[in-house]
Formats: structure tokens, C-alpha cells, sequence
């Protein structure tokens, strides 16, 4: 089963959503849907709702709460994306000029802080304080690890946990989230509940890992974002702290120069892309993202086999097999 098969499993309830973010971008003041459809409808992976709706069908989840809730979860990571391009002072997402390039920061920030609030407004709807939670605690998770990853910007002290923790935060626990929010939706029990949480935490782990391997080996046409911004961001990421790990003295204040560049050219991204493989990290950090793909197979050996199983097995796979 291929990706493209995967979405055909969806494909009905995607489009669902899609209206269902336009219906909930509607506002008399027209900056809002403008930057919010720019954003949401500029052809994203839609991981996160996507998982969302599979695993509510892997555990036969039948009422319409998971499109409400699907969006929700995407909203949430819009909110995110927004004000991350104004904080990194990004100029592409997803292939287009961010929306801080062309509205500016205020206006990024702004609606970023709509979509937020909006997101929780829409989940109270399903009239379940268990999805709040899990939702709320999602987001103030998320919110912290990126006051964490602020504080650690070209930190070469930087270890493998505090930047595990930092995508544990930023990343994966909103995809743990929705893979929960299918499991309550099915009113499973507390094991299987946990399961697809575990499920969720360990591909959005292995999904960070590969993105940020592939800021050093993609294109920028294929990754939809400028290669290197880690670097030039200083943002100290697995493939250069295994570097740093094991590099000399000398190295070591090469990469640490590297990270304090107010802007990196093609000669500064050959130098460090040529010390993180004389020291294996990009092999390190792929093989660290299968580990933890292997380890979300594992968490849904607890259900039954099934299509939609079965499909959450290649979404797995899907990760780290991606090219963008």
C-alpha cells in the first residue's frame, strides 16, 4: 500500500475538512481568511488530520466529531507555523513566501494567535473534556519547547536529549494528540487509547529527525524551504551534535562560527555538511528516525488486523521514506 492508496482511505473526509476550514476562517475582517487560506491551503502534508481520521477509523469511530476535530489539530499547527516564520525570520514554507513576507510580522503573529483560540472554540463543540485536555496540554507543551529551543539557539553544549526533548515538545506530542483524539473518539480502552498516543509520539519524533536530516541533503525545491535555515537559524540539530560529539577541537570552532553567521552561503553549508558526514550524522539521525518508526509499529500491534491497520503500518513507513 502506497501513500496515495493511504489517501484514497480518506479521501472523502479530507475534503470534509477542507470545507471545514474555510467555513471557520469566515470574518468580517478580510485579513483573516486571506492569510489563514494562504496558509492552510497551501498544499501541506495534512499529517496530522490525516492520522487523525485514520486512527478514529482503525477503531471504528462512526459519528462526524473527527473532521471537526481533524481541523482543530491542523489549526493548532497553522497557529505554529506562523509564529515560528516570524521568530526565524523565514522566507519560504511549503514551496510559497511566507505569510510574514508578505503581510508582515504583526499580522503573522496575530492570526497565528486567532487560529489558536479559534481551534478551541471549534473542539468544544465535541463537548468532551478529555479532547480539551489532551488538546490544551498538547499545545502548552508545544509553546514550551519552543521557549526551549529559543534558549538552546547556538548552544554547541547542546546534548541528543535536550534536542530530543525539544521535538518531543514542538513537534510530536500534536501528532500523539490527534492519534489519541481518534482512540477517545472510538471510546477505546486505556491501553489501546495509549497505544495510538505512543503510535503518534514516536512518528512525529522519526518525522522531525528526517526533516531536519533533510535540511542538509534536500533541495530546496523538493523540501519547500530553504536548506541550511537550521544552520543559519542556530539551531543545533542531531546530524551536527553527532558532529560535535566527535569532532575535533579545531572543528568544533569551525561549526560553532558556522551557528553565530548572520547568513549562510553554499561554501558555509559544504563545510558543515562535509564535517556532519565525515562523522556519520546524517546516517546517525536516519537510523534514529527508524528506530522510532520501528517503535510505533510495535505500539499498534495491539489491534486487530485491518485495511486501515494496515495503513497506519505504511504512514509509518511513509516517514521515513519521504523525500520532502
Amino acid at each position: 500500500m502506497d501513500i496515495q492508496k493511504i489517501l484514497k482511505l480518506v479521501e472523502g473526509d479530507l475534503l470534509r475538512v477542507e470545507d471545514e476550514f474555510r467555513r471557520n476562517l469566515q470574518s468580517r475582517v478580510e485579513l483573516i481568511p486571506k492569510v489563514g487560506e494562504y496558509v492552510l491551503l497551501s498544499g501541506g502534508k495534512r499529517l496530522r488530520p490525516i492520522l487523525l481520521l485514520m486512527t478514529a477509523k482503525v477503531v471504528q469511530y462512526n459519528g462526524n466529531d473527527h473532521i471537526l476535530l481533524a481541523s482543530v489539530v491542523e489549526f493548532i499547527h497553522t497557529a505554529t507555523l506562523l509564529h515560528d516564520d516570524v521568530v526565524d525570520n523565514a522566507d519560504l514554507r511549503r514551496g510559497m513566501t511566507s505569510a510574514n513576507s508578505v503581510w508582515g510580522n504583526e499580522a503573522s503573529v496575530l492570526i497565528g494567535d486567532f487560529l489558536y483560540s479559534k481551534s478551541f472554540s471549534m473542539a468544544v463543540q465535541c463537548n468532551s473534556i478529555k479532547i480539551l485536555k489532551v488538546l490544551s496540554d498538547a499545545t502548552t507543551d508545544m509553546a514550551r519547547g519552543m521557549v526551549f529551543e529559543l534558549i538552546k539557539t547556538n548552544d554547541i553544549n547542546t546534548t541528543e536529549e535536550d534536542y530530543i526533548q525539544v521535538i518531543i515538545d514542538k513537534t510530536a506530542v500534536l501528532i500523539a494528540a490527534a492519534c489519541q483524539v481518534g482512540g477517545i473518539l472510538g471510546e477505546v480502552d486505556e491501553e489501546r487509547e495509549l497505544a495510538l498516543r505512543d503510535y503518534g509520539m514516536n512518528m512525529g519524533i522519526a518525522f522531525q529527525l528526517m526533516d531536519d536530516s533533510m535540511d542538509y541533503v534536500s533541495t530546496e525545491e523538493d523540501f519547500g524551504k530553504t536548506i541550511g535555515t537550521d544552520l543559519q537559524e542556530g539551531k543545533v540539530t542531531l546530524p551536527v551534535i553527532k558532529a560535535l560529539n566527535e569532532c575535533t577541537s579545531e572543528e568544533k570552532e569551525s561549526i560553532s562560527g558556522l551557528l553565530d553567521l548572520d547568513e549562510i552561503n553554499e561554501d558555509d553549508l559544504s563545510l558543515a555538511l562535509d564535517l556532519i558526514n565525515k562523522y556519520g550524522g546524517i546516517d546517525y539521525t536516519v537510523q534514529k528516525a527508524r528506530d522510532y518508526i520501528a517503535r510505533a509499529k510495535e505500539n499498534i500491534a495491539v489491534f486487530e488486523d485491518s485495511e486501515m491497520k494496515e495503513a497506519l503500518l505504511e504512514m509509518a513507513n511513509y516517514v521515513v521514506e519521504r523525500e520532502n
